[in-house]
């Protein structure tokens, strides 16, 4: 088991040679602070870096979205990164909820810096606290929160909106100086007065006022710049945020705006100029970075606690609970069946995962026992005999010819990857099956960010900068296609769209709005819950991430699922599928209209009358064979196995379509099949020579190489990252080995360069499988029970303005009379009524 990996930073800061200016920022905005905060990490710090800043401090407003990116990105940088908040205070009780001036009123700034580790899971818990307790148009804390978790945690007095500041620049510097003491009390010689400024007229003389209460009472002083932008010339993009975020105009002289252009992240140079007035300033923010040293671990697994029966260890019970599995799986468990699985487990044994598994299989043999139709199977998990054995998937890995190291790699330490299909209206029934198990402050959903992308740009470009929708809307018409569902950019978009380039070229306002477009782009712009994604924790989550809640009361980790697994916490995607309510809904229509129980998880994969169904392209309603495109192509392909149904739907993607013409005609003339080389006619042989799965590249490697199963999948895995140091190394390795198995140096750079784009766009032969079942299921159902298949398809679209008049055309056009809406005899549903479907009244 590998240890954790703990990244340390240099307690050290360089105070520079005699003559150097040095300075770090310790007020500072990302794009975190969406729609206000224009500061892409890296850039800053690259600017700090290239400064001679020693350390750099992250701000955002009221989040912690951005700490961890923030933290690792400084890796590498000579730039300590200081973790830290902007918090919103409010001045009463945070569980108050006054009205919406009231609050504005009383609620302030403060900025909060973690010292030490102890002061970061602290940071993280006024975070959470401050969401979920006290939020309010904002997540606010109050004075409790700060002094139940001040520990660790420097304290500085904030800008013009914090309590403070307010107090003095309302003229109360008798309050102003009794809040002070309030907070020195609170922070020690941790609380530090925070100096700003940005040219404001009211900053100059509230500078000269801490300064003396400073000097008066003790306490030291600090200037910030309360960066929004990292460098000047950006404070019209930010501006652009601005208005994008307030729904005004550029042009609106009433809209909010911020007071100056001196928002950024100035030099150290800068900010000696402007705090000259104010000795110490400058030099105290060294001091500060000084104390500022939080070290995060990453790596270890934090799984959550699985009780096993007393007397037994994880690893044992596991082993008890796989090897009954395997009897009930198979009838004759040979000597390679116990091989496999004492493999996989002393695998899994080696890397720490048996809780992993001992968890899943938890709550997914509960949904089972529940009546919850749970998915055969979902990417590389169908390839271990162990998912297998414990009931976690469904298809036997052994008869498919599934590989386990493409799902849990020997070679690599990481966390198992198990996504799990339920019936789409019960999962929450499993989510909330695991947050009693484990505790609700154990279970959270997870973020994630949406950015604003190459046409969204164009968009808000073109209406902020106060040109017509029907401009805006012209250029985004011109821009070309995603490429497998990822969007290039606009830079990309610009150079491959000659139409786009061309309005771009010819200037005026479709430059103008492109090039606010570009300033724009990629920056985060909101926050949103992951579709599926659940994490689950060893101790309550709030220990381990800041957390949030969602628009709808969910507790949400403010750390998307890149973070939470770094972290090492248990991430599992718990996704609806809603063709597994529609195989649900058909078998309970069935034995209600027919009186017949029917299996769909023992069927016959060798069906007739499914596959004439399928040859004759009337695959509507079938589960990722629906579509036109794959209706033509079921007619020309002609299936007749059910590999052939998995090698389609591997296959109808960008990218490998291009080899379905080939595969369809080597399929229908076996003259025409033909091999990359003689001795790899054994794993292509299935898909008649030509490579489709992932795990076809795996077994090449293996043939021609040596590769061992685990370390060929990292190859083939870098190669579709397009990894180029791997690359450059293992190439040579290849051609070596093609030419000891035989080939010509030519044929070895021929199937190197055959696997480049092939690695990146192939397929899981495990999901294909797993998808592939599925889809037989209810092509399986429709031939069959064609009634009450459509009554349940319908049922599952009854709330979908679009889908349900096509499945009402496609179940006339199959001769099913689906009645009018009766309301003596019609159900909530669609329900099946001997040979008619009778509309539902929902």
């Amino acid at each position: 088991m590998t240890c954790a990996t703990t990244i340390e930073r240099s307690t050290d800061i360089p105070k520079g040679a005699p003559g150097h200016l040095s300075f770090v920022h310790l007020h500072a905005h990302t794009e975190y602070s969406m729609l206000d905060g224009a500061s892409r990490v890296d850039e800053m710090f690259r600017v700090a870096a290239d400064a001679g800043m020693p350390a750099c401090a992250i701000t955002d407003h009221g989040v912690m979205y951005g700490v961890l990116d923030f933290y690792l990105s400084a890796q590498g940088t000579g730039v300590k990164p200081i973790m830290g908040m902007e918090g919103y205070l409010f001045l009463g009780d945070r569980r108050e909820r006054p009205g919406q001036r009231d609050n504005s009123e009383r609620t302030c700034h403060l900025t909060l810096l973690a010292a030490d580790n102890t002061g970061y899971g602290n940071l993280v818990k006024l975070s959470s606290k401050a969401w979920l307790e006290g939020h309010h148009y904002h997540p606010r804390s109050d004075h409790e929160l700060l002094a139940e978790h001040s520990e660790g945690l420097i304290c500085l007095s904030g800008c013009l909106s914090a309590e403070i500041p307010k107090l003095i620049v309302a003229g109360d510097r008798a309050g102003a100086r009794r809040k002070v003491a309030q907070y020195r009390e609170v922070f020690g010689d941790r609380f530090y007065l925070e100096l700003q400024d940005h040219g404001i007229d009211v900053q100059a003389p509230l500078n000269d006022e801490l300064v003396a209460i400073g000097k008066e009472m003790g306490v030291s002083w600090v200037g910030t710049n309360d960066s929004h932008y990292t460098h000047k010339a950006d404070s019209g993009a930010h501006d652009v945020l601005l208005c994008i975020n307030t729904a005004t105009e550029l042009a609106d002289p009433q809209r909010f705006k911020f007071d100056s252009d001196e928002f950024y992240l100035k030099s150290p140079e800068e900010m000696a100029e402007t705090f000259k007035r104010w000795p110490g300033a400058c030099e105290t923010t060294l001091e500060i970075a000084d104390r500022c040293n939080v070290t995060m671990s990453m790596g270890e697994p934090v799984l959550p606690r699985y009780e096993v029966p007393d007397g037994k260890s994880l690893g044992a019970y596991l082993h008890q609970l796989v090897f009954e599995g395997v009897d009930r799986r198979y009838d004759d468990v040979t000597p390679a069946i116990k091989e496999r699985t004492n493999y996989e487990l002393d695998v899994i044994s080696k890397m720490g995962f048996e809780g992993y598994f001992l968890i899943v299989q938890d709550f997914v043999n509960w949904a089972k026992g529940q009546g919850i139709r749970v998915g055969p199977g979902r990417g590389s998990a169908a390839g271990s005999i162990v998912s297998y054995a414990l009931g976690i998937t469904e298809l036997d890995p052994v008869g498919y010819d599934l590989m386990f190291e493409r799902f849990l790699n020997p070679e690599r330490i990481a966390m198992p990857d198990i996504d799990i299909d339920f019936d789409e209206r019960r999962r929450g029934d499993v989510i909330r099956y695991v947050s009693d198990k484990y505790g609700s402050d154990h279970v959270a959903q997870i973020i994630t960010y949406g950015t604003i992308k190459g046409k969204q740009a164009i968009r808000d470009a073109a209406r902020v900068l106060g040109f017509s929708y029907g401009e805006g809307d012209r250029l985004t018409k011109i821009y070309p296609p995603l490429i497998q569902g990822i969007d290039a950019g606009l830079a990309c978009a610009l150079e491959s769209a000659p139409e786009l380039r061309g309005a771009y070229e010819g200037g005026g306002s479709p430059k103008e709005i492109m090039d606010t477009a570009l300033k724009i782009e990629n920056l985060k712009r909101s926050a949103g819950i992951h579709a599926a994604g659940v994490v689950i924790g060893r101790n309550p989550l709030i220990e381990h991430v800041p957390l949030k809640r969602g628009e709808h009361g969910e507790v949400v980790t403010q750390f998307d699922m890149n973070g939470i697994e770094k972290l090492g916490l248990l991430k599992i995607d718990f996704l609806g599928l809603r063709n597994l309510t529609v195989i649900e809904l058909a078998r309970d229509y069935i034995a209600k209209n027919q009186g017949i129980e029917v299996d769909v998880d023992s069927l016959s994969l060798d069906d007739p009358l499914v596959y004439e169904m399928l040859r004759k392209g009337n695959s509507d309603g079938v589960f990722q064979l629906e579509s036109g495109g794959m209706r033509r192509l079921l007619t020309q392909l002609k299936p007749d196995r059910f590999e052939q149904i998995m090698a389609l739907i591997a296959l109808f993607r960008p990218g490998p379509m291009e080899q379905i013409p080939a595969y369809i005609e080597r399929k229908n003339d076996p003259s025409k099949v033909a091999y990359l080389h003689p001795s790899l006619e054994k794993i292509t042989e299935e898909t008649y020579g030509i490579l489709v799965y992932q795990e076809q590249i795996v077994q090449m490697l293996q043939i021609l190489v040596g590769y061992k199963p685990g370390e060929a999948d990292l190859v083939r895995k870098a190669i579709s990252k397009k990894d180029r140091t791997i690359m450059a190394a293992e190439e040579p390795r290849f051609i070596e080995g093609c030419a000891k198995a035989g080939l010509e140096l030519a044929e070895g750079r021929k199937l190197w360069a055959l696997i480049q784009p092939f690695a990146g766009y192939s397929f899981n032969r495990a999901h294909s499988a797993s998808y592939a079942y599925v889809a037989y299921q209810t092509a399986w159902l429709k031939a069959h029970y064609p009634v009450e298949y459509m009554a349940a398809l319908l049922t599952s679209v009854k709330d979908r303005k679009d889908d349900k008049p096509k499945y009402l055309h496609m179940a006339r056009k199959m001769g099913i009379d689906v009645t009018i809406p009766d309301v003596n005899s019609s159900e909530r549903d669609f329900t099946p009524v001997g040979d008619t479907v009778r509309f539902g009244l929902s």
